[in-house]
């Protein structure tokens, strides 16, 4: 038996008709709750990996999920959560010595299921990864939440190249972060966006050659699209971003975006967190733009061999240094509902991690551990 964190319900919906409640969602903490006595996940196939969790990340989607308002809803209860690192407790007979041993110290991400808000999770080997060289468990929680959609955006659809000028906005938040960190990693240029000041600093801190806020309204999306125009210029892109990460939409796509991306260049979709607006086929023709929705797990389905060297480059810039792991928020288990309201608070920076108190692992060569089971 194992403790889990459970979501009972969705806080968006209504629970008799599962049509979203047309005034204010019930607060999160209503439909999230830890539970003992739950039981622990079992290998199902030669190719499965059971994980003891240190750590696991918590980010946007796995609030929105909660609330009925992501693309996957899944059956309730369920178990949130799609990245953990922990440490090998178990695997299957199909899962070679040579690629991962028991006490190995690893990053997984659970995909395509959930279920690593647990003392123990299931994962298939394919998405088991060893611990980078002098990184900490801790600093590895969230690679799957948001690298994987990063990655998707820069290198699957935007095809990004040294020197090209990438623009990301809500660059504050989980996936903004590490798409300032992976193309400044690829060898790009990079402008990051945010809201307000206030947020200015993290994404600064990640990497991002300029900062610029973009506000909320008409007049301050104006402002953007000039201060933007003015430093792609200086930077040499006087056509604009080669490619445009937009994690915001609502108003800012039509009002400014459109206007900071090159002819021919690409807007990769990836979120809504300012609502979904109408696009004018019209504005996209006169631009030449390419824009296209941003989802990595059908294509990392689809194509496992390339999904995995993605994600292995991923760790290798982190062990490097070209990436610096990061865990801005972290919670106690037993402070989880913290983690999630700051979703809802819109307070979130950077990676969320939940820390299960098992203590933290520094990779090394084969990092290997036989502490295992030993706070369940």
């Amino acid at each position: 038996m194992m403790r889990a964190v459970r979501c009972h319900g969705f806080a968006a919906l209504d629970e008799a008709t599962g049509s979203i409640l047309p005034n204010k969602p019930a607060l999160i903490r209503t439909v999230l709750s830890l539970d003992e006595g739950i039981e622990a996940p079992t290998l199902q196939n030669d190719t499965h990996v059971l994980i003891q969790a240190h750590f696991a990340g918590v980010q946007y989607p796995d609030f929105l999920q909660a609330q009925g308002l992501y693309q996957h809803r899944p059956k309730l209860p369920y178990i949130p959560g799609m990245d953990v690192a922990g440490v090998v407790i178990e695997k299957g007979a199909g899962v070679a010595d040579e690629d991962i041993q028991i006490g190995d110290a690893v990053v997984a991400q659970s995909a395509p299921d959930l279920g690593c808000l647990a003392d123990v999770v299931r994962a298939q080997a394919q998405h088991v990864f060893p611990l980078p060289k002098g990184v900490r468990l801790s600093q590895c929680a969230n690679i799957g939440r948001n690298f994987f959609a990063a990655n998707q955006s820069l290198r699957v659809l935007g095809k990004v190249q040294p020197h090209d000028l990438v623009l990301v906005d809500g660059a504050s938040g989980g996936v903004g972060m590490a798409t300032v960190e992976l193309a400044k990693a690829m060898g790009a240029t990079v402008i990051a966006a945010v809201s307000s000041l206030d947020k200015a600093p993290y994404p600064k801190q990640a990497g991002a050659d300029v900062v610029l806020t973009y506000g909320h309204n008409k007049t301050s999306h104006a402002k953007f699209k000039m201060e933007f125009q003015r430093e792609a210029s200086r930077l040499g892109h006087e056509e604009g971003a080669n490619v445009i990460v937009d994690v915001v939409q609502g108003d800012l796509f039509e009002n400014a975006l459109l206007s900071c991306l090159k002819p021919l260049g690409t807007i990769c979709l990836v979120g809504f967190a300012a609502g979904q607006k109408p696009i004018r086929p019209g504005l996209l023709l006169v631009k030449e733009a390419n824009v296209v929705g941003s989802l990595w797990a059908r294509w990392a389905q689809q194509h496992p061999i390339q999904h995995r060297q993605h994600v292995e480059q991923i760790l290798r810039y982190m062990e490097m240094g070209a990436i610096r792991p990061r865990a801005d928020c972290v919670f106690p288990l037993h402070n989880f509902l913290n983690a999630f309201e700051l979703f809802e608070n819109n307070q979130a920076r950077g990676n969320t991690v939940i820390d299960f108190g098992r203590g933290d692992i520094i990779g090394g060569p084969k990092t290997t551990t036989n502490n295992v089971f030993s706070k369940l």
